[in-house]
């Protein structure tokens, strides 16, 4: 086992890692930006060392920053957490050309599931269930027109390189289609230096749903059931559960199954999200996320694991120590990301935390790294904590976090914790009947006139 871990982030997720490792009695490396010189991370890992000045670029994108840290400090491993240098294939490779663990998949399976029109070929080979669409990129205008006249309208171009919502654009005719393919890779080009495009059918009221897995180095590969993760604004995620509401466990049951077969003959390693859209009692594979989710806690919630932990072991060589038939998915979940917006028109709102009283109780579980005093940058991310309740039926969750979120006090910023009351008070979102699509619907419902 690592005696000393790197953590190449900030913010909640740097500190879950560090809860881990010093469960484990591993050492804790963080990094930070001038900016989060005070941050909770770095005052409670073992070591702390600056990258940089705020800028992303300069700092947490700094790879050569990052491992000079590593080298400094003793550092045997480096976890990437979510987001930042997580899913760069690049970076993975530099970190075990160094001598070092990286702390999930293999530099080749992130390149693989990175580029989607890649990602997709990929699964339509291992037997996973895709959405109709384009065999690979579109060479040109003609070729999108020619495929979206025969799977039929609405269509969804989107970026290869893609994430999101980026490079995303619907075209719901004929008419529609130069624009879309226009809009489609101008903002593709912008976002990723990359304007290869791929079309698929626009389905008009999908579930999202995801399934969490884990596989050692030994072949071994098991999932953690699913997350529905449908309650989104422009493609931004808010709220997720686990398990979905629309899923009969013989639906989990096969979509695991097929997943993890999948998966084991790609030899993969480490953390990984399949996800997918569902509709129809269909599943059809959209992308892989080859880390971390931010959403993870509800999965840890209902089958009592700590994945983090999980993902430490086998970056360290130890075979998983369970089968299938060891995973028990038990009550249900709920997550509510807080961000540090207005909950109405969504712009960012950093500055000084001037209260937090974090919510307790049976069943509750807060994960962040602000604190009285704290000043939220505007550098980064505008997530300022998540809120995870876990209970024995879904009515009893949405119970629990409604009081939860009741409990919660944050004060000198504004926050979206008025919009999570609105949702949980929802009748459809009560009898858990909404899409893909429901939050945008829902959110300009409550905007003034």
């Amino acid at each position: 086992m690592f005696s000393k871990i790197l953590i190449a982030n900030r913010g909640e997720i740097a500190l879950r890692i560090q809860r881990a490792c010093r469960e484990m009695g591993i050492k804790t490396v963080a990094v930070h930006s001038t900016a989060d010189a005070d941050a909770m991370h770095v005052r409670l890992a073992d070591e702390a060392v600056c990258i940089g000045p705020p800028s992303s670029r300069d700092s947490y994108l700094n790879v050569a920053a990052i491992l000079s840290a590593a080298t400094i400090t003793g550092a045997e491993a480096i976890h990437p957490g979510y987001g930042f240098l997580s899913e760069n294939a690049d970076f993975a490779e530099t970190v075990e050309a160094h001598g070092l663990a990286f702390i999930g998949p293999t530099a080749e399976h992130i390149r693989t599931m990175g580029d989607k029109i890649t990602a997709k070929t990929t699964m339509r080979a291992l037997g996973v269930p895709l959405v109709p669409g384009s065999d690979g990129a579109l060479a040109d205008l003609n070729m999108a027109r020619k495929v979206a006249e025969e799977i039929g309208y609405p269509v969804l171009i989107k970026a290869a390189a893609g994430g999101g919502g980026r490079g995303m654009k619907v075209a719901q005719t004929a008419d529609d289609i130069e624009e879309a393919w226009s809009v489609a890779r101008t903002e593709a080009r912008a976002a990723f230096g990359n304007d290869e495009v791929y079309l698929e059918k626009y389905l008009d009221r999908p579930r999202h749903i995801e399934l969490q897995i884990m596989a050692d180095m030994h072949g071994n590969v098991v999932h953690f059931g699913e997350r529905d993760c449908s309650l989104q604004r422009r493609h931004q995620k808010l709220l997720e559960e686990a398990g979905s509401p629309a899923l009969e466990p013989a639906e989990r049951d096969a979509i695991g199954a097929t997943a993890t077969a999948a998966l084991t003959k790609l030899g993969y390693r480490n953390a990984g999200t399949l996800e997918f859209l569902y509709q129809d009692g269909q599943f059809c594979f959209i992308e892989m996320n080859t880390r971390l989710q931010v959403e993870h806690p509800v999965t840890e919630m209902v089958c009592d694991v700590d994945l983090v932990r999980e993902q430490i072991r086998i970056a360290a060589g130890e075979p998983l120590g369970y089968t299938q038939s060891d995973i028990k998915v038990s009550g249900h979940a709920i997550e509510c990301r807080i961000n540090a917006e207005n909950p109405e028109t969504f712009v960012p709102n950093p500055g000084t935390i001037k209260v937090f009283h974090a919510p307790g109780g049976l069943g509750v579980r807060m994960d962040s790294a602000i604190y009285a005093g704290y000043r939220v940058p505007p550098y980064y991310d505008s997530m300022i904590a998540k809120l995870i309740v876990h209970a024995p039926t879904r009515a009893e969750a949405i119970s629990r976090m409604q009081r939860a979120l009741d409990e919660c006090v944050v004060e000198g910023v504004q926050t979206v914790i008025p919009l999570h009351r609105k949702i949980l008070a929802d009748p459809s979102f009560q009898k858990g009947d909404y899409t893909i699509h429901w939050l945008e619907n829902f959110v300009a419902s409550q905007t003034p006139e």
